[in-house]
């Protein structure tokens, strides 16, 4: 039986639910499952190539001290298993941010086609 489709939608800068955001999308994806990671707002950090302007980016360092997979690593395993990122136009302009700085891959479109990727699959919001 085939997986419903899992959208994660984050809202927040913060390191600790992007990280965790990005720790659902791979281990889904790692399952087979459809993934799609919508990031809007302050979100949208995580998804820049250089994310160290999210909030509390130094806990990354801790996260890695402890064994844990760093921010870096879950998102080439979440590229690797066909995560599908897509950064909010609207978000992005919320957050004065431009695309330029976007991680390679990343999409910019808006709500209505995050929705429609899931057609009915489960949302998480972090």
């Amino acid at each position: 039986m085939p997986f419903e489709p899992l959208g994660i939608l984050l809202l927040s800068a913060g390191h600790e639910r992007a990280h965790y955001a990005f720790v659902l999308a791979a281990g889904a994806a790692a399952m087979g499952r459809p993934v799609v990671l919508f990031a809007t707002n302050q979100g949208c950090r995580a998804l820049l190539a250089d994310w160290t302007t999210m909030d509390d980016a130094g806990r990354d360092a801790a996260v890695q001290a402890q064994g844990v997979g760093g921010l870096a690593e879950l998102r080439a395993a979440a590229a690797e298993f066909g995560v599908r990122l897509i950064a909010c136009e609207a978000g992005l302009r919320m957050a004065g941010l431009g695309i330029a700085g976007l991680l390679e891959g990343v999409e910019v479109a808006g709500v209505v086609t995050f929705l429609d990727a899931l057609r009915g699959g489960q949302i998480v919001s972090l």
